[in-house]
């Protein structure tokens, strides 16, 4: 069962409010302001694959300056501070990329630490302690990790023994008194049957590990359970696409039903969710301000102006279509050739490709 997002929408635009703003970046025409083209980049398969940049890459974001053009990046990976990310991502690519650019998967998570700022909850997903660690630096002050549940008592599941780097990574706290408000998959967890046993026992002991199973309609404040990324795969430097944090909400789902005879409510972040878009629509509209542009926004603020270069017709193209964005689909992640399931308003060999076409869109007044 999917709950709607929805409600998180107004949070959205308070995120990000404060990158410099850039002078003269509004070009003039017919005496009224233009405004500047805007380009929404997907990471994995469009930028980068593994380790590597892709060929594309570089020079496709050079192609934004002098054209009027604006570059933000949304992410459905994630795991690691949104800061750490650009330091890398500026490295990789040579050009710098701001925190208030960057969006991925988890960075809206932001918006719910006004609900659970002092209430313990479980982080998911990324290596020993990391998703803590940006939990913590959003504002969550009670985050563990089933590793912290596995330190607690061995016996949660026997089938994994906790490295000494592990160990070293683990808070030392009582889950038998320890109230779990909600459970958090920022990212692809490691260990799945680890995190599959340790939500179900959340859930089933309504936030009390080792407690007494009860029946979710007699369960007063029920956990909340939000997943961030619904990709079935994703591609990596491995020549077929690997499973993502898709395809582990449905493991976890098949195990919960065999259990209790029905899924787990849930709230799906993550594209091409419409809280995602909405709140990347919000980002951009805040950032055409910053760059120059006062006056109002057209009534669909970028029908006509945003391109969202991507690579999964099933999340990215999905998503950008039904956030009514000018869409481009590339070749160089997940898409395997064949008519694509959601129709883009391109599609293109690589980045590159895309860009360009979208320049030369504008420059020809084809809207």
């Amino acid at each position: 069962m999917l709950v709607s997002t929805e409600d998180f929408a107004p949070f959205y635009f308070d995120l990000f409010k404060h990158t410099p703003l850039a002078a003269n970046t509004a070009s003039r025409v017919s005496g009224r302001t233009r405004l500047p083209l805007a380009f929404v980049f997907d990471i994995d398969g469009v930028l980068i694959r593994g380790p590597d940049v892709l060929p594309a890459a570089k020079r496709a974001l050079s192609m934004l300056e002098g054209n009027n053009a604006f570059g933000m990046y949304l992410t459905n990976g994630g795991g690691v501070s949104e800061k750490e990310r650009c330091q890398k991502l500026t490295e990789k690519l040579g050009f710098k990329i701001e925190p208030q650019q960057y969006v991925q998967a988890h960075t809206i998570l932001k918006s719910l630490v006004h609900k659970y700022t002092d209430s313990p909850v479980l982080v998911l997903g990324s290596k020993l302690d990391q998703v803590r660690q940006v939990a913590a630096d959003y504002g969550f002050k009670k985050a563990y990790t089933s590793l912290d549940v596995l330190a607690w008592n061995p016996s949660v599941w026997p089938f994994h023994h906790l490295t000494n780097l592990e160990a070293a990574a683990t808070k030392k706290v009582d889950f038998a008194q320890t109230p779990i408000s909600a459970v958090f998959v920022f990212h692809d967890p490691r260990n799945w049957a680890l995190d599959v046993q340790v939500i179900c026992d959340v859930i089933q002991s309504g936030g009390f590990i080792g407690g007494p199973y009860i029946p979710m309609d007699k369960q007063k404040n029920p956990p909340e359970l939000v997943f961030c990324n619904p990709d079935l795969v994703w591609r990596s430097d491995f020549d077929r696409p690997r499973l993502g944090q898709g395809a582990f909400k449905m493991a976890f789902q098949a195990v919960f039903k065999a259990l209790t005879g029905s899924e787990y409510p849930y709230v799906q972040f993550g594209k091409p969710s419409c809280a995602t878009y909405n709140f990347a629509s919000r980002v951009l509209s805040d950032r055409l301000q910053e760059l120059g542009h006062s006056g109002p926004l057209p009534p669909v603020p970028y029908s006509t102006l945003n391109h969202r270069s991507a690579d999964n017709p099933e999340s990215d193209i999905a998503g950008a279509n039904a956030a009514n964005w000018q869409s481009v689909l590339v070749k160089t992640g997940v898409y395997s050739g064949g008519p694509p399931t959601h129709q883009p308003t391109h599609l293109a060999d690589d980045v590159e490709e895309a860009v360009h076409w979208a320049i030369a869109r504008e420059r020809d007044g084809r809207y």
